[in-house]
Formats: C-alpha cells, sequence, structure tokens
C-alpha cells in the first residue's frame, strides 16, 4: 500500500467536458494555450522588430503550426514507437492514442521554417532567433499537460515532493514533467529574455535556445522515468538524453559563430 509520507497525485480527469463524442481535454487546453501565448509574444516582438510585420509573423505562426503537429507525430513514432510502426504503418495516424516527441515538433518546426525563409527569401537564422522565445512557454504548459494527463512520470524517488502517480505503481516518483515545465520552460524562457536585452550576433539567439533546452532536457532526463520499451541505452543514456546532444553541439557552434548584427 502506498505510504501516507509522500504527496498522492490529484484526482484530475484528463477529460474537462465532452459535447456530444467529442472530448475537450487539458492536453488539448495546453497546445492551446501554446499556441495563443506563441501568438501574443510574436506580435509583441513584431512591435519592436522592424524586420517583422504582423502579416508575416502569422504566416509563419501557421507554417509553425503544421511542423509542430506533423514532426511531433513522426518523432514521437520513429524515434520511440519504431517497431510498432513497422507492424502498422497506419500507427502513425492513430493520434488518439497520444504520444508527440518534442524532438520531432522541433525537427519539423525547423523544416517548416527553412521552408517559410526560402519562400520569402529571409535569413534561416534570422527567422530561428525570432522564433527561439516562442517555444520555451510552449514547453512549459505542455509539460503541465502532461503532469495533468499522470503521464510522463518520474523514476522511482524518497525526496518529500515524491508523487504517487495512478499509472506509476506502488512507488513514489520525482513529478519530471513540473522539472522539465520549470527547466526547458519557464527558466529557459527568462534566460533568453535576458540574452535579448543586448544586441546579439544572428544565430545567437537560436543557439542559446538549443544549448539551453539541451542542457535542461539532458539533466531531467537523469529523474524521468525511460521508456518501458526502450530502457536506457549506450552508456547508461536515455533516448533523450541521445537526442539532445546533436542540440547542445549545434547551440555552442552557433553561439559561437553568431555574426554581429548590421
Amino acid at each position: 500500500m502506498p505510504s501516507n509520507d509522500y504527496w498522492q497525485f490529484p484526482a484530475i480527469d484528463p477529460v474537462i467536458f465532452s459535447i456530444g463524442f467529442i472530448d475537450i481535454r487539458w492536453y488539448g487546453l495546453a497546445y492551446l494555450a501554446a499556441f495563443a501565448f506563441a501568438y501574443f509574444w510574436g506580435m509583441r516582438q513584431t512591435e519592436k522588430d522592424p524586420n517583422w510585420s504582423k502579416e508575416q509573423f502569422s504566416d509563419l505562426l501557421f507554417w509553425g503550426f503544421i511542423g509542430v503537429i506533423v514532426g511531433g507525430r513522426v518523432g514521437y513514432t520513429f524515434f520511440y514507437q519504431f517497431e510498432r510502426f513497422v507492424d502498422n504503418p497506419l500507427y502513425l495516424f492513430y493520434i488518439h492514442e497520444g504520444g508527440m516527441s518534442f524532438h520531432g515538433g522541433l525537427l519539423g518546426v525547423i523544416a517548416a521554417m527553412y521552408l517559410y525563409a526560402r519562400k520569402k527569401q529571409r535569413s534561416f537564422l534570422q527567422v530561428g532567433d525570432f522564433v527561439a522565445p516562442l517555444v520555451p512557454m510552449g514547453l512549459f504548459f505542455g509539460r503541465i499537460g502532461n503532469f495533468i494527463n499522470g503521464e510522463l512520470w518520474g523514476r522511482a524517488a524518497e525526496v518529500p515532493w515524491a508523487m504517487y502517480f495512478p499509472s506509476g505503481g506502488p512507488v513514489p516518483r520525482h513529478p519530471s514533467q513540473l522539472y522539465e515545465a520549470l527547466l526547458e520552460g519557464l527558466l529557459l524562457f527568462l534566460l533568453i529574455l535576458w540574452f535579448q536585452r543586448k544586441p546579439r550576433g544572428v544565430g545567437a539567439v537560436s543557439g542559446l535556445f538549443l544549448l539551453g533546452y539541451g542542457v535542461a532536457r539532458f539533466i531531467v532526463e537523469f529523474f524521468r522515468e525511460p521508456d518501458a520499451h526502450l530502457g536506457l541505452l549506450s552508456l547508461g543514456m536515455s533516448m533523450g538524453q541521445w537526442l539532445t546532444l546533436p542540440m547542445i553541439i549545434l547551440g555552442i557552434i552557433l553561439m559561437v559563430r553568431a555574426k554581429p548584427r548590421a
């Protein structure tokens, strides 16, 4: 039986309410909040950056939305459920079962940014620098959604704030979703805001985002339960940690090579 020495996961119904056969879920609301914040902050940035108009940003946001959804689902399927995809390729479209990958979503956004930059004849890194501050708070809302769903919980723990999750067995665990919301979301957003207070070279803000997220995710993975069907991989690292290493390396390169602003 679970001990009373640790927190019990609050009984939160993942479905807020239903309209007929349509369920309105907290996780969907988290996505909506993420895009609402991106729209709000992006519009605010257009007022300070003469290189961007509100119409250009709205166009870019649409491209990014498609990139997040498609890339997130494809990334999750190929990074974490590839064997299931091989057995049944239609699994890629089983969105109702859940499953989104941040790394896949990031690749989707990068692809969308590249296509947008090419179509509009803009610098890819300039587009990246504009988009980077919009992402962390989206991660914040997404991880809060994971917490409400009682999914992606952490490893067994004995810290005072450890928690019993309904699907996590009879052991207290790290609420790693909240760790990620804090580090990958709120703190990374504040770090980028501080970094932008001074003029930076093109690509520097993009590099800081990649580096900051990579380091935060690498650290949190030590507290997050590895996927059961993958476990720990080479060198005792999780899939999430292996996927963040290229981000950290690329982030450092971009920050070092950032060209001074004209």
